[in-house]
């Protein structure tokens, strides 16, 4: 044999001892964990459309794997790229690397609940959601009031000026790799299921669009805690509204202030005219104060039927109502003038009462 093919036959042996070395210290990387028996946690987000060597590095930055390369190659060696889902996952130095893929395919991710409550607007709700780190508030607000958003989302015409009203209270689950399109989107497909054809027909019935019931459902929302109460102060809205009476509403001239409201309403609020303060218009406002629940959207579209144009705290959450302007001005000066009426009360009240539904 020549020297020279006893060279090449030597560096080809060399080579084939290397790949077997490089091969069996990848099956080793694959099985063996970074810092075995480690009790350290680290979550990594996985976003759609990320590259191998991009999750590689995020794994890499919370110390779950030691070598970035080495995991991309573990990962085509086992076919292990096809199939990740996007998603928010808790890993740990404890875990192989196959064990992490595992974790990644799965799709069981990290959930983080959020919860929107009755009456809460817009604005709350994007504070929250900042609050969690799975959006900012300028982006909730800027898609809040895009109309091309709004137009995508199904909703009846006439179109709301804001997405105010259809991001429906209840509890949420969401990872940090949902954009805040999807998160939104979920808020609102919860409004739709509750929003069927009998809520539509009955809309109808009283003449009201969509939007104009979800507004007057927020403002129901936003005046009593008492849920027996819904109804009637439906009822006064209704009325009033028939007889082209303003609504004059707090909740509306503090929402037609609100990135500027510091806990007080001024004589010049309730006679600033803008498109919310139903102290200044003889109508409803442009769209809802709040997002309103079921039961608020059920009472703005069953009002009892009633004479009442009035109605007055009794400070502790439920109301006095009056069909004339001398009985109300009787009860403001009972329940709201009179510090005694007021000393020691509260709306929380409602709490420590067991008041029967009316049917």
């Amino acid at each position: 044999m020549s020297s020279k093919r006893l060279v090449l036959g030597f560096l080809f042996l060399g080579i084939v001892a290397g790949v077997g070395a490089y091969a069996g210290n990848l099956l080793l990387f694959a099985f063996s964990p970074a810092v075995s028996g480690s009790q350290v946690s680290a979550t990594v987000e996985i976003h759609k459309g990320e590259s191998p060597s991009e999750i590689a590095r995020g794994l890499l930055a919370s110390g779950a794997i030691v070598d970035g390369k080495k995991f991309m190659w573990v990962g085509r060696i086992f076919r292990q790229w096809k199939g990740i889902k996007a998603g928010e996952y808790a890993v740990s130095p404890n875990l192989t690397p196959l064990e992490i893929f595992k974790i990644f395919k799965s799709g069981v991710s990290i959930i983080h609940s959020v919860t929107v409550r009755e009456g809460e607007n817009m604005y709350e709700i994007a504070a929250e959601l900042q609050n969690q780190n799975l959006s900012t508030q300028e982006k909730v607000l800027a898609l809040c009031k895009n109309p091309q958003f709004i137009a995508s989302q199904g909703l009846t015409q006439p179109l709301p000026p804001t997405l105010e009203g259809y991001l429906f209270p209840d509890t949420y689950f969401f990872n940090r790799t949902m954009s805040t399109e999807d998160i939104l989107k979920q808020m609102v497909r919860h409004f739709k299921e509750i929003w069927r054809e009998n809520e539509e027909a009955r809309a109808k019935a009283l003449n009201l669009t969509q939007l104009q019931a979800v507004t007057l459902a927020s403002i129901i929302e936003k005046e009593t805690g008492a849920p027996q109460e819904r109804p009637m102060i439906s009822s006064i809205f209704h009325n009033r509204l028939r007889k082209r009476m303003r609504l004059q509403s707090d909740p509306t001239t503090i929402y037609g202030m609100w990135e500027r409201y510091e806990g007080k309403i001024h004589r010049s609020d309730l006679l600033a005219e803008n498109a919310y303060n139903t102290y200044a218009i003889p109508a409803l406002p442009v769209g809802p104060i709040s997002n309103p629940g079921r039961e608020a959207i059920q009472a703005a579209l069953n009002p009892v039927e009633s004479e009442y144009l009035y109605f007055v705290s009794h400070n502790d959450g439920t109301h006095q109502f009056s069909k004339s302007l001398d009985d109300h001005n009787a009860a403001v000066r009972k329940f709201q003038l009179d510090p005694k009426a007021r000393e020691g009360k509260s709306w929380r009240d409602l709490s420590k009462k067991q008041v029967p539904q009316k049917r």
